[in-house]
């Protein structure tokens, strides 16, 4: 458990990110906001102060981090490689392309790219990989406290490990507070969701390691080739990106998703759901897009249901914006079972909504 500290919250104001960096170059990790979700950022070059990351959220040293830099402009890569990060030698000129043309259509935005890494960046920010991924964000408190910095931040989500990822400066207050030093608020994440984490090998093949704010289709519609998927991570290796657990961005409640929408359900399925909690008082349920659900799924089950609704329109930017908070506030309600409607879209921000709640409702390593 890291030492107790007073965490301070520091106003999205010239003087807040001044205050922000001082703290970063005394390798305090510190709360940033970014349009995905807030980080919790660290010089990436300090390695005294990465490991303080990884304790303040109780974090496995051999999931990656992602490492932010300021909007490079083009030649990425050359700018990349003049800030010590990656190797642009390593990659063949079909991978270079496609690595230009990537940063060019998405940078300064939600898209991590995993690149060769260059020797100085330690092996605690890899996870001993011999590839790092970096993204620009484009939160404009992100960017200056990146330029106040004067450094390249290594960031994950601030939340600790496996938890629910924040996407307000309270959300990092309560998983965090008095584990590290400050947060700049800079409001309401904008996306909501992580960014989408994409790999290109040196020979420009291109593999989506995590679906997230950029849509897979977006990226094959720029490199010119649709990307591979991941194969999950085998025992004992190393995570390829920040994300990859079956286990992950769960509620401290128990959260089940379920076969098919409410209005679809039967009554022996919601009987089946809640066979292992036959206790509960109360059921939390995460909605799509249907305002009715709540009253639905109660007179279904019997019980209390406290129901949030993603979105009244279908809208899959309002529903992935909200999620997480969404999440959390039935997390914090008095329920004893949370459950979850499918997402309907699978494409788009669909994918990448449909895994974190997949994600959320596997089964947790030791129970």
């Amino acid at each position: 458990m890291p030492e107790v500290t007073t965490t301070v919250l520091l106003p999205a104001t010239p003087e807040g990110v001044a205050e922000a960096a001082r703290l970063l170059r005394a390798g305090h990790p510190v709360g940033m906001p970014t349009e995905t979700v807030y980080g919790l950022a660290a010089p990436c070059f300090d390695e005294a102060a990465l490991a303080r990351v990884f304790e303040a959220k109780e974090r496995p040293t051999f999931d990656p981090l992602i490492v932010h830099v300021d909007a490079p402009g083009a030649p990425a890569l050359d700018a990349l490689a003049a800030a010590g990060l990656v190797r642009p030698d390593a990659l063949e000129a079909p991978a270079r392309a496609r690595v230009e043309a990537l940063a060019a259509a998405f940078w300064p935005g939600p898209l991590t790219l995993v690149l060769p890494k260059d020797p100085r960046v330690p092996d605690l920010a890899t996870a001993g990989l011999a590839t790092v991924g970096v993204r620009a964000p484009r939160h404009p408190v992100a960017r200056a406290l990146l330029r106040a910095a004067g450094t390249p931040l290594a960031a994950p989500s601030a939340n600790r490990f496996g938890r629910i990822s924040p996407t307000t400066a309270a959300d990092v207050l309560a998983e965090l507070g008095g584990r590290v030093a400050a947060v700049l608020d800079g409001g309401p994440a904008e996306v909501g969701l992580e960014s989408t984490v994409v790999a290109v090998a040196p020979d420009g093949a291109v593999t989506l390691l995590r679906p997230g704010g950029v849509p897979a289709e977006e990226v094959a519609r720029v490199a010119g080739v649709a990307p591979a998927r991941a194969a999950p991570p085998r025992p004992g290796q190393g995570l390829a990106a920040p994300g990859a657990l079956e286990s992950h961005y769960a509620p401290a409640r128990p959260l089940a998703l379920l076969p098919a929408p409410v209005a679809a359900l039967t009554a022996a399925q919601a009987d089946a759901l809640l066979a292992p909690a036959a206790g509960a008082r109360a059921v939390g349920l995460l909605a799509f897009a249907d305002p009715g659900a709540g009253e639905r799924l109660a007179a279904l089950v019997g019980r209390p249901v406290v129901a949030r609704t993603l979105t009244a329109t279908g809208d899959l930017a309002e529903a992935a914006r909200g999620l997480f908070a969404a999440l959390r506030a039935l997390d914090a309600a008095e329920v004893d079972l949370l459950l979850a409607e499918p997402c309907p879209v699978e494409a788009g921000l669909g994918h990448a909504i449909a895994d974190r709640l997949r994600r959320a409702a596997a089964p947790r390593p030791g129970a």
